[in-house]
């Protein structure tokens, strides 16, 4: 069954014929949702446990906040998770540390996703942005220099909300969007790279390696270069859009797991660093560092999402 058709189902909310892992202590997982099919209410308590995490202590010895944990991490292990193949694997168990802070912060719906494919005929009307059930739109659109860092939201719950990071390090800053409608395409905040038949392009690779390459340089990149501003450099994390994006990601990588899931979900490899010259080879017992955010862990225990260690689905 080609993942496309895996992908279209499950985006409109049917039931999807997807095959089930092994179970080894996961009898009841939790299923993702897009966010446009999460009620008001769930979307607002969602809001409100991501600005919680705002008022929570750091969780790494940090003097900022558990909310600023993330994009600090993140930041720092840049070249690590980037461009090489732990991609996949350690931004699914990123995702996953996330959702746990905000079940501490009081959530108790499913974690979303942003299922941007769906947006694609024109993102700038994606539920995400919404004002009210969503995270707010664009950057101040009277703003029109080069430095987007000045682009602060103008609307929606975190309209003068303050991140601490950048890449220079510590520097407060109201989060930013700068939507980039591109220059061939003016308007479509480079869609083309992931509406439903650039998805389809990337379901078509036959290995972990083509696939992770396609996923992260394709759909992964444009989403992230579209929102611009906050969105673009390695402190991502500090917009919230992020891990809906992320799930997606997540998503994509696990529909094409369950395609052949007695292989794919060992399928693992590719460059284990960015060292053009001597990149050497990953493998499923390379070990994914999270600076004290959780312990480190072996790929091999997140290649599936139904584990003792990871319990969801989509």
């Amino acid at each position: 069954m080609r993942l496309s058709g895996l992908f279209l189902s499950a985006s409109l909310g049917a039931a999807a014929t997807i095959p089930r892992q092994a179970d080894n202590g996961c009898a009841n997982p939790a299923k993702r949702v897009e966010w446009r099919n999460l009620g008001a209410d769930v979307q607002k308590q969602y809001i409100n446990a991501v600005l919680c995490l705002k008022t929570k202590p750091s969780g790494i010895g940090l003097n900022t906040t558990r909310y600023d944990d993330f994009p600090y991490v993140h930041t720092h292990l840049d070249k690590t998770i980037h461009s090489v193949a732990l991609f996949l694997p350690w931004h699914r168990l990123f995702v996953q540390v996330y959702e746990d802070s905000l079940r501490d912060c009081g959530y108790t719906g499913p974690m979303a996703y942003w299922d941007w494919t769906l947006d694609a005929s024109d993102p700038t009307k994606a539920p995400v942005w919404d004002p009210i059930t969503g995270f707010g739109g664009n950057g101040d659109p009277a703003i029109d220099v080069m430095d987007d860092s000045k682009k602060c939201l103008v609307d929606g719950p975190l309209k003068g909300f303050q991140v601490a990071y950048t890449m220079k390090g510590y520097e407060p800053h109201c989060l930013t969007r700068n939507w980039n409608s591109g220059i061939a395409f003016p308007g479509d905040m480079l869609a083309s790279s992931y509406n439903k038949e650039a998805v389809d392009k990337v379901a078509a690779q036959d290995n972990y390696k083509d696939f992770r390459y396609h996923l992260e340089g394709g759909p992964h990149g444009a989403i992230h270069s579209a929102v611009g501003g906050d969105m673009s450099p390695a402190t991502s994390p500090n917009d919230p859009i992020f891990f809906l994006h992320h799930a997606q990601i997540d998503r994509l990588w696990t529909l094409w797991q369950m395609e052949r899931p007695e292989t794919r979900t060992t399928d693992f490899g590719g460059p284990k660093t960015q060292n053009l010259k001597s990149p050497g080879e990953a493998t499923l017992d390379d070990v994914m560092p999270y600076l004290n955010l959780i312990p480190d862990i072996k790929v091999s225990e997140v290649m599936k999402t139904q584990t003792s260690k990871l319990c969801y689905s989509y």
